[in-house]
């Protein structure tokens, strides 16, 4: 009857996105998710890194941030979320949530005042997936 899949054309995404929105929209209204993308190019113009992440429900969800070593410790990261937490607000977000993992940015989110909110243990194995959210308002 299920058929399991690691690939899927943009349709499936399609069908399984309106089938979700079409059940939830009488309680919370239309689902309309809007990319925030920022990102950091070198000197060919290849993309290096960057910020990833989507507004939804005014809340915006970071999904990837990634700054090169080169140019880390140097205030590129703190830019970036500043930057994107300032489009998230003009789009009337409430407030920014975002997942890293236990040996990643855990203490950079601290510091730009997210509060953890849940972790789950051995995601991967022998780490923690740490769960973020910062009020925007």
């Amino acid at each position: 009857m299920f058929t399991v899949v690691d690939t899927a054309e943009r349709s499936v995404f399609d069908g399984i996105f309106s089938a979700l929105d079409a059940a939830s929209r009488p309680v919370i209204g239309p689902a309309e998710p809007r990319l925030l993308v920022i990102p950091i190019r070198d000197g060919s113009g290849a993309v290096t890194g960057g910020l990833w992440g989507t507004t939804l429900f005014r809340w915006f969800e970071i999904e990837m941030l990634v700054v090169p070593e080169a140019m880390r410790q140097q205030g590129v990261g703190s830019a970036l979320l500043a930057a994107a937490e300032a489009e998230a607000r003009s789009r009337g977000c409430l407030g920014a949530c975002v997942d890293t993992l236990s040996f990643q940015a855990g203490p950079f989110y601290a510091k730009h005042g997210y509060a953890l909110f849940g972790a789950l243990d051995d995601c991967p194995p022998g780490h923690r997936r740490l769960f973020f959210h910062k009020r925007l308002a």
